[in-house]
Order: C-alpha cells, then structure tokens, then sequence
C-alpha cells in the first residue's frame, strides 16, 4: 500500500510513522511513505507558500502552484490514486471509506494549514474532500496519521492476525465491539464475566454477539439500520425493549 502525503511538516508525519503497527509495516515493507513539501517547489527565495485572501480577512491561503507542483509530482509516482484534501467542509470519514482505498492500493492525502488552500486548487486536483469532525485542527497532518493508520490495519499481513481488522468496532458487520477482559481474574472486586471463562466457545461467541448488539444499540443506534443482522440478533434486539438493562458486560447469561 502506497501512502502519499502533501505537508509543510513532512518530519512530522514521517516521525509519526515510525513507530507501532505501521512502522513495523514500514519496515517490512507492507507500506510505503512518500512525502511532498510544497515548499520545495517554490520560486521565490523565501520559499514562500502562503499568501493574504483575496476579499479581505483573516489569516492566510496556500498559494495554488507549489500546492500543485506537490500534488502533482506524486501522482507522477502513483497516477491511480484519489487525491484527498483533509478538511472540516468534507465527508464525514468512516471504516467504508478505509476499506476503499485499501482496496485501491495508493492514496495521496493532502494536508492544508493556515485557513485552508486555494479553492483552484481543489477544483482541478483533488477528487474528495474529507473530515474526521466537525471540529478544525491547526493542520491536517494530524489527520492525515488518522487515515493512514485506518487504511493499514486493513492491509493484508500488516496486523498479527487477519481476524483483528473484522472483529473491531465497525468491522464487516457494522457494529460496535464488545468489551474486552484480560488478568486478573478480578480486579477492584469486580470479576471477568464468567462466561468468559468457561471455556465454552459457543457460549462465548453468543455473549460477544450479544454484547456488541446491546453496545450499538445504546451508543451509536444509527448503526444498526445498516448493520448486518441475522434473525438471532433481531430477536435478541427486540428482547431489549426500552434498556439494555440485563445486557451489562458482567451479566452471566448471555
């Protein structure tokens, strides 16, 4: 999987990128970083790549042709990857976006700083535009590390075990996880599910199934009217009435 990245802090991104999952990756050759600093591509001696917005206002705008000579010299190196500008004024990104540029193989992120980019720019280069929030960060490299690390759990090989991607919140039945124990057996007087140590799988399974669907339903219901549900799940549902009371994580019965 190839990652590009268009960033005025090109150390920044490359040092984030170092450690964990994905720099194992990295290492191992699963992924590959390529930066581009537009900076680089100025004419001036002051290497200057913002300037005041027409209109009046505050703050500054990314110039359009070193943002563009950036752009363009990685997709020189990977011509079929979408381009994409981080931004608050974009699509909400999500586990189905991850998964489709996975499937893709390369993708070219496009950090803007200052009060954004040359809206140019965006009209002739960039082909989605995409927000983690409503919220706005000083930068989108920070956002652009959120993408990337998304998009490489889900590349073949990169996580110890190929399951791991599937059965995390928002996996390939669009639910939330369940919750997760490990030792000691009781902690703070509280125990580990004993179901959990029960060593039946089956039971085991229905539990975290269960717990998953009462999660969902209580914390992100918008979830379920696109959630892959079998009959089991919708009778369990139904079964919850108006709580989830009886479906706590302590609970033995299910």
């Amino acid at each position: 999987m190839q990652f590009g990245v268009v960033t005025l802090f090109p150390e920044l991104v490359s040092s984030a990128l170092e450690h964990g999952v994905v720099g194992r990756a990295r290492q191992q050759g699963q992924l590959e970083l390529v930066l581009a600093n537009p900076r680089e591509r100025t004419a001036d001696r002051h290497r200057t790549v913002d300037d005041r917005p027409f209109g009046g206002g505050p703050g500054m705008v990314m110039t359009p042709a070193p943002l563009s000579a950036a752009i363009v010299s990685l997709k020189e190196t990977m011509p079929d990857a979408p381009v994409i500008y981080l931004s608050p004024q974009g699509r909400p990104f999500d586990q189905a976006l991850a998964r489709e540029w996975q499937e893709r193989g390369s993708l070219i992120l496009v950090a803007g700083r200052y009060e954004g980019i040359d809206e140019r720019v965006i009209d002739s280069l960039i082909d989605r535009e995409v927000s983690l929030g409503d919220f706005v960060l000083s930068g989108g490299e920070f956002a652009a590390l959120a993408v990337i690390d998304a998009v490489s759990r889900l590349v073949p090989g990169v996580l110890g075990d190929p399951l791991s991607a599937e059965e995390d919140s928002f996996g390939t039945d669009g639910l939330l996880d369940c919750p997760h124990y490990t030792r000691p057996e009781v902690f703070d007087q509280h125990p580990v599910p004993a179901v959990l140590l029960s060593g039946d799988h089956k039971a085991i399974a229905r539990w975290r199934r269960q717990q998953a669907l009462a999660r969902t339903r209580d914390r992100r219901p918008d979830l379920l009217e696109k959630a892959e549900l079998t009959e089991d799940d919708k009778v369990f549902l139904t079964s919850l009435g108006s709580s989830a009371e009886g479906t706590d994580a302590t609970s033995e019965e299910q």
